[in-house]
C-alpha cells in the first residue's frame, strides 16, 4: 500500500515514462499489423496481375476458371491497368470518368500518385507489349491506420493530461486540478472522437461490405464519447435529473459483467420496481457503479469469486450494495481508501474510490461507506441517495444517515 506525495516524484515521472513506452510500443505493434495486412493485398494484386498475364496469353480452349476467380474477387482493393504510355486498359474499385478526355486525364494523375507510393506490376503480353498494373491500399487498410492514429491519439492526450495533473498537484489545490483535468479531457477527447466518426460515415458510404468493422469501431467512439461525458461532469456541479435507478444500475452491471473474467459472476439483485426513480446524474452514477464492480474484481487478484449488486429502497431512500468475496479491507483502512493516492495496486492511481466519494457525497448529497468488510472473506460497499434533495430535507437526510451507518 502506497501514498502519492511531493517525496516520490521520481515515482511520478518513471509513470509518465512507462505511459510514453506505452505508447510507443502500440504505434509500433499496430502499425506492423497494418502493415501486415497492405503486404497481403500486395501478394494480392500480385496475383491479380498474374491472372490478368495468363488470360492474355491463353488459348480459347484454355481453362481459366481459377484465373477469372482471381480477378473477380477483388472487390476492395484499387487498380487500373494501363500501357506503357500510360493509356487506360481496365480498372477495378475505383471511380473511372465516362469521357474518354476526361478519363485519359484523370488516369495519367491517378497512376502517377499511384506510382510514386507503390512500384507498378509489370506484365508481358503475348505480344511482347507490356501493361503496368497500379494499386491503392484498400479502404480497410486506410480506416485501420487512421483509426490507429485517432486512438494513439487520443492515448497520447489523455498521457498528457495526466502529465498536467501531475504538474497541477506540486502548485495547486486537489479540488483544482480535478476540475482543470477533467474539463481538459473531455475537450481534447471531442477533436478525435469526432474524426473517428466522420471517418466511420465515410467508411460506410465508399465500402458498405466492411460494415461489420465500422460498427465495431463505433462501439469504441461511444464508449469514448460516455467517458468524454463523465470526465466533463466532474468538473463543475452536474445537474440532476428524475430518471429510474434500476435500468441504470443494470446498464452499468451489465458493462462490466461483458468484461471481466468468466471466473468472476457478477449478478444483480433488485428489490425495487422498474418504475423507481430518484435525481441523479445518469453517467456519474453509471460510472460509481462501474468502478464499484471494477475495484471489487480488483480485489480477487485474478481468482474465481462472485459480486453482487443488490438495490434497495423505500419512500426515503435508495441503496446499493456492491459485495464481493475478495481478499476484505482492514477496518483500520475503511477511510482511507477514499482519499485520493491510496491504492494496494502496483498499477493505477488511486483516484477511483475518490472520485466516487466526490460525485455520491458532494453531486448527489449521499453516502458511499464501506459497509462490512473481513480480510480473506470480501467487503460490501453501500451507497445511499435519499428522494429529498432540497436544501431542508438534505439537512434531514445527513442526520437520518447517521443513524442508518450505525
Amino acid at each position: 500500500m502506497r501514498y502519492y506525495s511531493s517525496k516520490y516524484n521520481w515515482v511520478k515521472a518513471g509513470f509518465v515514462a512507462f505511459a510514453v513506452m506505452i505508447v510507443a510500443a502500440s504505434l509500433f505493434v499496430l502499425n506492423a499489423f497494418v502493415d501486415s495486412l497492405s503486404e497481403m493485398e500486395t501478394r494480392r494484386v500480385g496475383n491479380w496481375a498474374e491472372a490478368t498475364r495468363i488470360i492474355a496469353k491463353a488459348d480459347t480452349n484454355a481453362d481459366l476458371t481459377l484465373e477469372l476467380k482471381v480477378i473477380n474477387d477483388n472487390t476492395d482493393i484499387p487498380v487500373i491497368l494501363a500501357d506503357s504510355a500510360g493509356n487506360f486498359i481496365d480498372a477495378r474499385n475505383v471511380d473511372v470518368p465516362d469521357d474518354e478526355a476526361e478519363r485519359s486525364k484523370w488516369t495519367k494523375a491517378t497512376i502517377r500518385k499511384f506510382g510514386n507510393v507503390r512500384e507498378p506490376i509489370e506484365i508481358e503480353m503475348a505480344d511482347e507489349s507490356h501493361q503496368y498494373v497500379y494499386y491503392d491500399e484498400s479502404m480497410m487498410v486506410v480506416g485501420l491506420r487512421y483509426f490507429t492514429i485517432g486512438v494513439l491519439s487520443i492515448i497520447f492526450i489523455f498521457i498528457i493530461v495526466l502529465v498536467l495533473f501531475l504538474y497541477s498537484t506540486w502548485r495547486s489545490e486537489q479540488n483544482a486540478v480535478w476540475a482543470g483535468m477533467s474539463k481538459e479531457t473531455a475537450h481534447q477527447l471531442g477533436t478525435p472522437i469526432s474524426s473517428l466518426e466522420a471517418w466511420m460515415e465515410l467508411f460506410k458510404l465508399r465500402d458498405p461490405s466492411h460494415g461489420e468493422y465500422v460498427d465495431e469501431m463505433n462501439k469504441d467512439v461511444n464508449r469514448l464519447k460516455i467517458i468524454a461525458e463523465r470526465f466533463s461532469k466532474i468538473g463543475s456541479k452536474p445537474e440532476l435529473a428524475e430518471s429510474k435507478v434500476l435500468p441504470v444500475v443494470s446498464a452499468a452491471v451489465s458493462y462490466m459483467r461483458d468484461r471481466t473474467s468468466k471466473h468472476v459472476d457478477i449478478s444483480l439483485v433488485s428489490h425495487i420496481d422498474e418504475n423507481y426513480s430518484m435525481p441523479i446524474n445518469v453517467p456519474l452514477f453509471e460510472w460509481v457503479i462501474e468502478n464499484l464492480c471494477k475495484n471489487a474484481v480488483d480485489s480477487m487478484s485474478g481468482k474465481s469469486g462472485k459480486i453482487v449488486v443488490d438495490v434497495r429502497a423505500n419512500r426515503l431512500f435508495c441503496e446499493i450494495d456492491v459485495t464481493d468475496t475478495g481478499s476484505g479491507i482492514p477496518k483500520s483502512k475503511w477511510s482511507t481508501i477514499f482519499k485520493s493516492g491510496y491504492t494496494t495496486k502496483k498499477r493505477g492511481w488511486g483516484l477511483g474510490l475518490s472520485f466516487a466519494k466526490r460525485i455520491i457525497e458532494e453531486y448527489h448529497d449521499g453516502k458511499i461507506y464501506v459497509k462490512n468488510s473481513e480480510e480473506g472473506k470480501g467487503t460490501t460497499f453501500a451507497v445511499l441517495l435519499f428522494k429529498n434533495q432540497k436544501r431542508r430535507g438534505v439537512w434531514l437526510n445527513r442526520i437520518f444517515m447517521k443513524k442508518i451507518i450505525k
